[in-house]
């Protein structure tokens, strides 16, 4: 499993750039999170998870953040933005492919057309180009 974490570059991590986010980024509601994504001139995509205590005890909170982090390693936006991530109590009871899903679709809807009209593509965690 080595070489699969996200590392310091990949995550958002001060809350500037969390607010940042939040007040510039796009708000795309799912069933299972709210995902808040904002287009960025870095290297790579960066995560943000923010587990709030609705969601439940310590134990709760930090399993909503480690399926948060593997959805996003899964499936990394090919378009380079800071994503924040809000999951719901929802997300704790529900198979990790609605997740995925959920996921997707919200990217989809989130990430704008290329001049083409084509859709932008998604990467999996094998590298390979998903539509969305």
């Amino acid at each position: 499993m080595t070489g699969q974490r996200l590392t310091r570059r990949e995550r958002v991590r001060r809350r500037p750039d969390f607010e940042r986010v939040y007040k510039t980024g796009r708000k795309q509601p799912g069933r299972f999170m709210t995902v808040f994504a904002l287009p960025t001139s870095l290297p790579s995509s960066r995560l943000g998870v923010a587990a709030t205590r609705r969601i439940g005890g310590a134990v709760r909170r930090n399993r909503a953040k480690r399926l948060a982090r593997e959805v996003f390693r899964r499936h990394r936006p090919e378009r380079v933005n800071d994503v924040v991530i809000v999951p719901r109590r929802e997300m704790l009871d529900a198979p990790f492919l609605l997740l995925e899903a959920d996921f997707l679709e919200i990217l989809r809807r989130s990430t704008p057309r290329q001049s083409d009209g084509s859709p932008r593509r998604v990467q999996d965690r094998t590298g390979r180009a998903q539509g969305v």
